[in-house]
């Protein structure tokens, strides 16, 4: 794992990692996020759970999906880190999919499917999910305090 430009402060920080196609890589990956999280005062569930299991899933899908367990391809982590928020774009050097294509596997249709329930975990844990338009980069955001969203009139 190697970083580029990261020093903790309260000031807004940017930082990248870059990580082979192993998924042995992503248990340390993640820990090493939570733990820089951490020196922002992210805490809690929304640190432990959402941003754990969202973060690993969308590692794990770039390194299944997108570069195929390729060893020779690289997944990168761009992180942008805030008192308020955090960013992380997930990019692989795979072909990029549709994520609307990806079915619902919550539908009864769908159950008994193996795909899909890793992008409806993340869409579910994460603030904000935004995909490139060629479908090989997801920006995951995660606010430190949950948004609260006014009812539609």
């Amino acid at each position: 794992m190697n970083e580029r430009n990261g020093a903790a402060s309260a000031e807004p920080t940017a930082f990248a990692l870059e990580l082979p196609s192993d998924l042995r890589q992503i248990d340390t990956a993640v820990s090493y996020l939570v733990s820089r999280c951490r020196e922002y005062h992210f805490a809690g569930s929304r640190l432990t759970l959402n941003f754990r299991v969202g973060i690993a899933e969308a590692l794990a899908n770039a390194m299944i999906y997108g570069n195929g367990r390729d060893p020779d391809k690289r997944v990168r982590v761009e992180v942008e880190l805030d008192p308020q928020r955090v960013s992380v774009v997930v990019r692989d050097e795979g072909a990029g999919f549709d994520p609307a294509d990806v079915p619902d596997p919550t539908l009864p249709e769908h159950l008994e499917a193996t795909g899909g329930r890793g992008l409806f975990l993340i869409r579910s844990l994460m603030d904000a999910v935004d995909f490139n338009e060629c479908g090989n980069c997801v920006r995951l955001t995660l606010f430190r305090e949950k948004q609260q969203h006014p009812l539609a009139s």
